[in-house]
């Protein structure tokens, strides 16, 4: 069993769990990832990991509650038990002195990019990050961010905060004023699949960070299948991370979308039993 020993509310529908997994703790790096099992019962999700803390034997995930296994772990307090937590799985960011790159995240998706964001930094590069949200009121991980990056640049969709518009008004600021050596980009799938078709014209390579659909997490089940260039490469063994300009963003797209029906009657089919009210 693996203890939670924090809990914190980001935003609303947004929380962080620091979990207690040693094993896991000492080999992570950043850019992989977890597959999480709520009790003996519940499916397998993976969870990108937003820190680790090597001497507490710790690591950090952050989720949205947007269906019925999130909504049932979100109902889990401090000093509750996880039944499984699997990891790290995946390949860890390639960290270089790269010179000066952009990191940009959207939405959860900053939470992951934090730890690449913080090594790149260590590295040496100079590390501009944009980071976006519907909203002041969903962002998350601005201090953490700020406190790694060189420059620091906010948009949100409804102008509440920092730029009124999209992160890709920003990279395309920076793209047509400073020489950029490479970019990171994580969040919703649209959103990583613009950014590419920003960034393709000036030629800069950029990696984004790949969540489809995922069974088993070791390459033997094919379901998190993504096709880059000529090529059908597995998430959970190849990436998370990819050339964004190489993958087929259609078809990705197609297939993170297509079990959208059966989670929605998941959803409403059952509780968390904890009269929590996720229901």
């Amino acid at each position: 069993m693996y203890q939670i020993v924090a809990t914190k509310i980001l935003a609303p529908s947004i929380k962080l769990f620091e979990i207690k997994a040693p094993k896991v703790a000492a080999k992570a790096k950043a850019g992989q990832f977890i597959i999480l099992r709520v009790d003996d019962e519940g499916e397998r999700i993976p969870l990108t990991i937003a820190d680790i803390n090597r001497n507490a034997g710790t690591l950090t995930i952050i989720f949205q509650e947007v269906g019925y296994t999130t909504k049932k772990l979100g109902c889990l307090n401090e000093g509750d038990n996880i039944v499984d937590f699997v990891g790290p799985l995946g390949q860890p960011s390639e960290i270089e002195n790269y010179g000066r790159i952009v990191c940009v995240g959207g939405g959860v998706g900053v939470a992951p990019l934090y730890p690449i964001t913080r090594a790149l930094k260590e590295a040496g590069n100079e590390v501009i990050s944009i980071i976006g949200a519907r909203s002041k009121d969903l962002l998350i991980f601005e201090e953490e961010m700020k406190a790694v990056s060189d420059t620091f640049m906010v948009a949100t969709d409804d102008g509440s905060y920092g730029h009124k518009g999209f992160v890709t008004d920003l990279l395309k600021q920076v793209l047509d004023e400073q020489e950029v050596k490479q970019i990171w980009a994580i969040g919703p799938g649209i959103m990583m699949k613009v950014i590419c078709a920003t960034t393709k014209p000036y030629e800069v390579p950029t990696i984004v960070s790949m969540n489809p659909i995922m069974v088993d997490g070791t390459g033997m089940c094919g379901a998190c299948r993504v096709s880059v260039g000529d090529e059908t490469k597995f998430a959970c063994v190849d990436g998370p991370e990819f050339d964004g300009h190489l993958i087929d963003w259609d078809l990705a797209l197609r297939r993170m979308n297509i079990f959208k029906d059966e989670e929605k009657r998941a959803e409403a089919a059952g509780s968390c039993g904890g009269g929590c009210g996720c229901q």
